[in-house]
């Protein structure tokens, strides 16, 4: 049986950064990564971005360079899926039979998009983005001529993947079941402004429209009929409506979890020398107010690996990161920190017409997150306000020539 001291599963930014911080704190004993992947580790934020617009090659979005892992000694071995965790015997086993055994096990499983569930869904012209083949698939698709598209749901995935459509000079409709774009993240004022926005660019957006069925030929879609009963031609389907934790074999192991799995301070979950990290697990975060929520970015992953890492080599420190994420769409660039759940109050600094605002988002008062497009200074600045939770007066924020800095 094959064994490591350290076995990570998941080769996103997670597992990766897992192993790499692992190796920087002085870990000399075998590390190996496991993941379903057929791609070295690779960055996903670029995948409906840059990577789907053909600006960069996959040599480019690659986390670190294919020899880095070697000359580190860490062991990956691709294309494999965990199907089991026997956490008892601290031993896993894989889609072909294979028993790993561990000392100790790092989950970053993430997850798997979510599929429509409608009649014809499963058509071929249907894809998703979530992994580089996806991506590969659906340029190919469009490199043979595909230009009529339907983009189901108005997340952060959908919004980037409809403008990079239209610099390929499609046709796109936009469909979301919601009154309003990114309604789980952002508040109304953003989400006006980026429905303005993609209009102005010439994307179709339908809002409180869900999907039927898809259209197809008996082989290939043809279209989408939505819920209000309209049937809208297309050569391709996008569906971004988000993601199913990947944790299905330490649920079956008897690990705490519902909406993925359960974490504590240390990103330890319930079962003895299994930690999970990344878009897959589920922890009280501070920025929340306490809430138990799965965060789905670059940060999140990034910063419970090292603290994963820290636990392992004996410097346990409690997860605490402030959370931040971003988003490019046309030549707008939106960088949030913070969590805006439950805000009672936007304020806007800056001109959404001139395009480049913030908004600042308050909660009882307290400064908790700001969306900031085309205003980086915001961001840098405002960070140390949320991080404070700063109690500072509303007409001032709202002064856009005044610096954050200088509220505090």
């Amino acid at each position: 049986m094959d064994s490591a001291d350290i076995v990570i599963v998941g080769s996103g930014h997670g597992g990766a950064q897992a192993a790499i911080a692992l190796r920087q704190a002085g870990h000399d004993a075998p590390i190996l990564m496991l993941s379903r992947d057929r791609t070295p580790p690779y960055e996903r934020p670029p995948l409906s971005k840059e990577y789907l617009a053909g600006e960069k090659p996959l040599e480019r979005i690659l986390i670190r360079p294919e020899a880095f892992w070697a000359e580190r000694a860490i062991a990956i071995r691709l294309g494999t899926n965990v199907t089991e965790v026997d956490w008892l015997a601290h031993e896993l086993v894989t889609g072909d039979g294979a028993r790993i055994g561990y000392r100790k096990l790092i989950w970053a499983g993430g997850g798997d998009a979510r599929r429509l569930s409608c009649p014809g869904s499963d058509c071929e012209g249907l894809h998703t983005v979530r992994h580089r083949r996806d991506v590969d698939a659906l340029r190919a698709e469009l490199d043979a001529g595909a230009r009529r598209a339907v983009v189901v749901g108005g997340g952060y995935i959908g919004l980037e993947a409809a403008a990079v459509l239209r610099k390929f000079g499609c046709e796109v409709t936009l469909l979301e079941m919601q009154p309003r774009l990114l309604s789980r993240v952002a508040g109304e004022t953003l989400s006006a402004f980026f429905l303005e926005e993609h209009r102005r660019q010439g994307v179709d957006m339908r809002l409180d429209t869900g999907v039927e069925r898809i259209e197809h030929d008996g082989r290939r879609v043809t279209g989408v009929t939505t819920s209000n009963g309209e049937t809208i031609l297309a050569d391709i389907v996008i569906v971004g409506i988000g993601i199913v934790a990947g944790v299905g074999p330490l649920i079956a192991a008897g690990a705490a979890g519902t909406n993925g799995v359960d974490v504590d301070e240390f990103c330890r979950t319930s079962l003895d020398d299994v930690y999970a990290v990344g878009d897959c697990a589920a922890h009280a975060n501070a920025f929340a107010g306490g809430a138990v929520i799965r965060l789905e970015s670059v940060q999140n992953a990034h910063d419970m690996a090292a603290c994963v890492a820290r636990g392992i080599m004996g410097d346990p420190q409690p997860y605490h990161a402030t959370p931040w994420f971003w988003s490019n769409q046309y030549e707008l660039r939106l960088q949030t920190v913070g969590l805006s759940l439950d805000h009672d109050a936007e304020i806007i600094r800056g001109s959404p017409e001139e395009r480049s605002f913030s908004v600042v988002y308050l909660r009882e008062g307290k400064v908790i997150a700001l969306d900031c497009v085309n205003r980086t200074r915001d961001y840098a600045q405002g960070r140390k306000l949320v991080e404070a939770q700063a109690v500072i007066d509303p007409d001032l924020l709202a002064e856009s020539e005044t610096n954050l800095k200088d509220m505090l």
